[in-house]
């Protein structure tokens, strides 16, 4: 049984940085693509970034390129999500989910694995 649990999340002001981690246990974290999605305060869950099994390839919402970074240390089975420039529309839930796959796209039905979250919250 995969189990994905987020750390990380918190306050930040706007202009601010956080960088989120999400560490598996009880799989090969190695065979799975990776993602982050994020659900803010009465709207739909809506996807972040992914990254395919080795690193090598990333993928982003428009909203967030350029101002984050999506990488995974497999070693570690954690991925990590850098959040630079956080604006207040940023705030929101954040989750990471996993999928058997070397790379999957930006569907949350495509993800198997889901952790519980952690809350970001861009205020002044």
């Amino acid at each position: 049984q995969v189990q994905l649990v987020e750390s990380g999340g918190g306050l930040v002001q706007p202009g601010g940085s956080l960088r989120l981690s999400c560490t598996s246990s009880g799989g090969t974290f190695s065979r799975y693509a990776m993602a982050w999605f994020r659900q803010a305060p009465g709207k739909e869950r809506e996807f972040v970034s992914a990254i395919s099994t080795s690193g090598t390839i990333t993928d982003y919402a428009d909203f967030v390129k350029d101002r984050f970074t999506v990488s995974r240390d497999n070693a570690k089975n954690t991925i990590y999500l850098q959040m630079n420039s956080l604006k207040p529309g940023d705030t929101a839930i954040y989750y990471c989910a996993g999928a058997q796959a070397i790379m999957a796209d930006d569907f949350d039905r495509s993800y198997e694995y889901w952790g519980q979250g952690t809350r970001v919250t861009v205020s002044s």
